[in-house]
């Protein structure tokens, strides 16, 4: 019998069971951090595209080096002071014994890779002088973190701007059958456009599931001639700065893949961040994609293997367009300002 692809029960990347994410929000700061918590060790990877990325231990996940597993992803804003929200993260999975255990007296060390967004520009109260809050919001979004979460302009994404559009975090998931699942996470500010010229229907619409994102849809006039269309922020010089923009994000699978086909599974992700955001990976953008494979189901071997680990890809890569405008989206029900 045939499998009809659906999204998961929640079409949340915590479809992919063992997940759970959490929000921590500053409201004066307008900024946040949002952590993806994986049980046990799963195997990673990382691709980053964007010209002016803000990362933390993605080194630590490449191919050629030892470790290659993540215990938690934390997307954050606060441009350079949001990385010390893995801090926080690794300090309060450390007290709770989760991490590699070097020696059996010793303290549990965390493997967390991190990613930021820039948004110190968006008239929130940054004057923290030494003491920026992230580490704080890094604790807080982990004993939020939770199956079921809120999407739209709050974690990460509480100060993002998505072109000219209120940015966000979005999610979403799909059904592969057979216990196979993809997700996405997502926090999007990107200085390119996740609309088309008519500034209300995605570039993403294409990939839309029940009405998922609003349900608009073209009309035959609006075609994609100009390279920078003026739904974008590329007029807003403040904004076009190595960093100053990004989307960044994680795709999980439960299918057993190895750290190399994690690799492969972030290169096509990207794709889809494309697909959703026009234009994309530019200089000043930070774009950066984590995957987390969980192992749980089996994807076979030799040649069938590579048609399933395509199919992920291709997958995730549709998840994660979906995700982009769903974000936005959801955000345009948040009232702050």
């Amino acid at each position: 019998m045939s499998h009809t692809i659906r999204p998961g029960p929640r079409n949340l990347i915590t479809d992919v069971p063992g997940l759970t994410v959490g929000h921590a929000t500053h409201e004066a700061a307008r900024t946040g951090v949002t952590t993806l918590l994986c049980p046990g060790f799963w195997n990673a990877s990382v691709d980053v595209r964007g010209g002016g990325p803000g990362v933390r231990e993605t080194d630590t996940l490449a191919a050629e080096n030892l470790v290659g597993r993540a215990h938690a992803i934390v997307l954050t804003g606060g441009s350079v002071f949001g990385l010390g929200a893995a801090d926080g993260v690794c300090a309060l999975l450390s007290s709770r014994g989760v991490g590699l255990q070097m020696r059996p007296d010793a303290l549990a060390v965390p493997i967390v890779p991190a990613a930021v967004l820039y948004d110190l520009g968006n008239g929130g109260d940054k004057a923290w002088g030494v003491d920026p809050p992230y580490r704080s919001l890094g604790m807080q979004s982990v004993e939020a973190a939770a199956e079921d979460f809120e999407l739209g302009s709050l974690g990460a994404g509480r100060g993002a701007m998505a072109g000219l559009a209120k940015g966000g975090v979005g999610s979403t998931s799909l059904d592969l059958g057979g216990g196979l699942m993809v997700g996405a996470l997502v926090a999007v500010n990107p200085v390119g456009s996740v609309y088309m010229s008519d500034g209300k229907t995605f570039w993403a619409w294409p990939f839309e599931i029940d009405g998922e994102f609003g349900g608009a849809r073209p009309d035959t006039s609006q075609q994609a001639i100009d390279p920078l269309p003026n739904t974008t922020r590329l007029g807003d010089r403040g904004r076009l700065q190595a960093g100053a923009n990004t989307t960044i994000g994680v795709i999980a699978t439960s299918a057993d893949l190895t750290r190399a086909e994690c690799k492969r599974i972030a290169i096509m992700a990207h794709d889809g961040l494309a697909r959703a955001v026009r234009p994309a990976h530019m200089p000043f953008d930070g774009d950066t994609l984590f995957v987390l494979a969980s192992g749980a189901c089996s994807i076979g071997q030799g040649a069938d293997r590579n048609v399933e680990v395509a199919r992920i890809g291709s997958a995730a890569a549709d998840c994660l367009a979906r995700a982009i405008a769903r974000g936005v989206y959801a955000a345009r029900t948040h009232v702050q300002a």
